[in-house]
């Protein structure tokens, strides 16, 4: 069979098209040629087409390749705690009902409405159920955010956070915070210095020490005018010391990439990786399951999807060779992901990770995008390969510092990249599509809801955009033997990203079965 490559342009979405959208600024002699010479359509990459409680909600890199591997659409962590929390059934948990019998209970997590990772409604939920079930002591160490939200944001989110806290008639507290990029969230163990100043920070109470949250957030503003949220250093507040041996921890992150860390350091006995100091014992449970293989954590307050039958397991069914390619930021995503939240290759698979530079992307906007070139151009010339999936992952990596130009230069050498791709591809005579998992670079700068312009400051600057966009993505079908034509029509949205795996699964030659959804090309003069 001829061989199929899905290149992912990470965070490449189809925006306004104007000076706040760094993919349509750009300079892409490839991508539009290839738009012009070849069929391509709009998908939608948010909301409830990739499993999210309502379409208000950003997709993510998580669920975007969970959908795509899956073929259809599963019910994501976002949606699966809020429908727990409304029927009651977290709080029947085993997690739950050890939780709260513990000394003093600790809730850790992002603190912000972004949906990606977690939301604050759902600490609200845990601090309000544990004071109705008449836990004692409560202490909240929260992660600013300021990715998947405004910039700076953390003050509304923290006020809001107090007000709740102060309206228990217990013991319950901030104890610690810290930005989100600064500490503990780290993920594919691309820094474990992250994961140690998080856990000095809420374990150990070690840190720059004030009496309030507010006033941490305040100072920091102050004393690094150019920092946002998420690079927030790490601070301890009033008189918290330490977590203590009896007490419960939960992680209130629902996503799993940059939960699995922190998660390992509390319940590995031994760990190499930093050194924690003492490691209380505590009783530690995530929201949900972070790693269904490694089974991180042992415990976690609600059950995540179980997806099955998905794309990788019917090519390995059918013996194809398959090639899983990308940098460490998303190798988890072309691989773990993609497959069903499982760990390690399937049969017939072979798994390619490449290091990303451990710098600020804005500074190296190309990131490690020409190694993987080379490594999928090498794999279509020795034919070895059925299907090659790889993610490139600057135009979400490089959009998310909220830097307008060093994310025009990220697009620019992503297409420079994609020459190298379709020029292999056409050698090689393979079936080429191209698409993204959400959006980011489409739009980078805030949109103001009520004039539906971008937002500006006291100087008339625009105020960047640092989170995912609600913008559908491009699907792009390059053919050289024409064999294929795609179903819907140029700049419409025309279906989701949940099709695509039908839709690879057919240009194999395999069957899409009926519980997929259906495929978004046909044969030509079928």
């Amino acid at each position: 069979m001829r061989p199929i490559v899905l290149c992912i342009l990470d965070g490449v979405g189809w925006g306004r098209r104007d000076d706040g959208d760094a993919v349509a600024m750009a300079h892409t002699p490839v991508l539009d040629q290839l738009m012009h010479e070849h069929c391509w359509t709009l998908l939608k990459a948010h909301g409830t087409a990739v499993g999210m409680p309502s379409d208000g909600d950003m997709g993510n890199s998580e669920v975007g390749h969970n959908a795509m591997g899956a073929g259809r659409i599963f019910s994501q962590g976002a949606k699966l705690v809020q429908n727990a929390i409304h029927s009651g059934q977290i709080w029947g948990s085993a997690a739950w009902q050890k939780a709260i019998t513990a000394n003093t209970l600790h809730i850790m997590g992002l603190l912000s409405d972004g949906n990606v990772h977690s939301h604050i409604d759902h600490f609200t939920a845990i601090i309000t159920q544990a004071a109705q079930e008449g836990v004692q002591h409560l202490r909240v160490h929260l992660l600013t955010d300021g990715r998947d939200v405004d910039p700076r944001s953390a003050l509304t989110y923290i006020e809001h956070l107090e007000e709740v806290l102060a309206g228990v008639d217990a013991d319950y507290c901030i104890a610690t915070g810290g930005g989100r990029m600064h500490m503990t969230m780290d993920r594919y163990e691309a820094d474990w210095d992250m994961v140690k100043r998080g856990w000095d920070t809420h374990v150990h109470g070690q840190g720059q020490r004030f009496s309030s949250a507010a006033e941490a957030v305040k100072h920091f503003y102050e004393e690094f005018p150019e920092m946002d949220d998420q690079w927030l250093p790490g601070f301890v507040v009033g008189e918290f010391k330490q977590i203590n041996d009896g007490d419960a921890v939960l992680f209130m992150n629902f996503r799993g990439d940059r939960a699995i860390e922190i998660s390992r350091a509390f319940e590995e006995e031994t760990l190499s990786t930093f050194d924690r100091g003492k490691r209380p014992n505590v009783f530690f449970a995530g929201m949900m399951e972070y790693d269904g293989d490694l089974k991180v954590p042992k415990q976690y307050l609600v059950p995540p999807p179980e997806i099955n039958d998905t794309v990788g397991d019917r090519m390995s069914a059918a013996g194809l060779s398959v090639l899983s390619v990308s940098e460490t930021q998303k190798f988890g995503h072309v691989t773990f992901f993609f497959n069903g939240n499982r760990s390690g290759a399937l049969p017939h698979e072979d798994q390619q990770e490449l290091p990303s530079a451990n710098v600020p992307f804005d500074q190296l906007p190309e990131m490690s995008a020409s190694a993987i070139t080379d490594a999928v151009v090498k794999a279509l010339h020795t034919q070895k390969y059925q299907h090659i999936r790889l993610n490139l992952a600057n135009g979400d990596m490089v959009g998310h510092t909220g830097d307008f130009d060093a994310t025009v230069k990220a697009i620019e050498f992503l297409d420079q990249c994609l020459e190298k791709i379709t020029t292999a591809a056409l050698e090689n005579n393979a079936v080429l599509l191209v698409t993204a998992d959400h959006g980011n670079a489409d739009e980078m700068a805030q949109i103001d809801k009520k004039s539906n312009g971008y937002k500006c400051d006291a100087n008339g600057k625009r105020v960047p955009s640092t989170s995912h966009s609600k913008n559908p993505v491009p699907f792009l079908l390059i053919d050289p033997q024409q064999e294929w034509s795609l179903k819907g029509q140029a700049a419409e949205v025309s279906g989701g990203i949940a099709q695509i795996g039908g839709t690879l699964l057919h240009a194999c030659g395999l069957e899409v079965p009926n519980h997929y959804l259906p495929s978004l090309i046909e044969k030509r003069n079928a």
